[in-house]
């Protein structure tokens, strides 16, 4: 008994993955205990058939070939279309919007610790002393990779229950805070709670207006394209 414990909390590499795994099964044991997680199954979920936006992550903005929200009928696609980022390309390898984001963290977290034990029983990191968290650097790019194949048939079986991503969300009317600095045609973003979980949206200004990196905001409107929102400055006593 000592022993396997020494082995899953020895080195601080072990330990880290031992506790991170042990808060994802603690996580689904209330979960199940307080009867959510059936939900995960259920095929009759009230789910969006479109992508939302709030799966990118944007850095940042950049501008857009629109003529505002007084023209929303002169959009056109290759108006705004806009290539995916770095992240929303990540979460797509290993199938995030597909399968369900909690079961694809618990995934990751449990190989990643397997990955880790095995490491250490074939090399000494305990010998590296605090430097042993290094490991998990390479132990994370290779749990990365492995997800992409072991979510594949999970995207397949969700797809054949019905499941087509978390579940849906109306954004207009909610108040959020600016993560970039907006103005004119400048796409940023802004990020929301929503159900106590920050979200982040691709936001416009509404109007025009410059909007600063912090300012809070509230969203008014929707692109045709689902693909950013309209925000304008949220009336506070300091700003009026």
């Amino acid at each position: 008994m000592t022993e396997l414990i020494n082995i899953l909390f020895n080195p601080l590499s072990n330990g880290i993955m031992t506790v991170l795994t042990g808060l994802s099964v603690v996580y689904w044991l209330f979960m199940f205990l307080m009867g959510d997680g059936v939900h995960l199954f259920d095929a009759d979920a009230d789910v969006d058939l479109h992508p939302t936006p709030d799966v990118s992550d944007v850095d940042g903005s950049h501008d857009i070939d629109a003529d505002g929200p007084d023209h929303p009928h002169q959009h056109t696609d290759s108006d705004t279309h806009s290539e995916p980022g770095f992240f929303a390309k990540a979460m797509d390898y290993i199938n995030v919007g597909k399968v369900p984001i909690m079961l694809i963290v618990t995934m990751f977290k449990f190989i990643g610790w397997v990955i880790t034990i095995v490491s250490s029983l074939f090399i000494d990191v305990a010998s590296w002393g605090i430097k042993s968290v290094l490991i998990l650097i390479p132990v994370f790019i290779v749990t990365f990779f492995f997800m992409h194949f072991l979510t594949k048939p999970l995207a397949r079986m969700f797809k054949n229950i019905g499941y087509n991503g978390e579940e849906s969300h109306d954004f207009l009317g909610r108040m959020g805070k600016m993560r970039a600095s907006i103005e004119g045609k400048k796409i940023g973003s802004a990020e929301f709670i929503i159900q106590q979980d920050p979200i982040r949206l691709n936001v416009v200004s509404h109007n025009g207006e410059k909007i600063g990196y912090g300012d809070d905001v509230i969203i008014v409107d929707e692109s045709k394209d689902k693909k950013y929102y309209y925000v304008t400055k949220e009336i506070t006593i300091d700003n009026i």
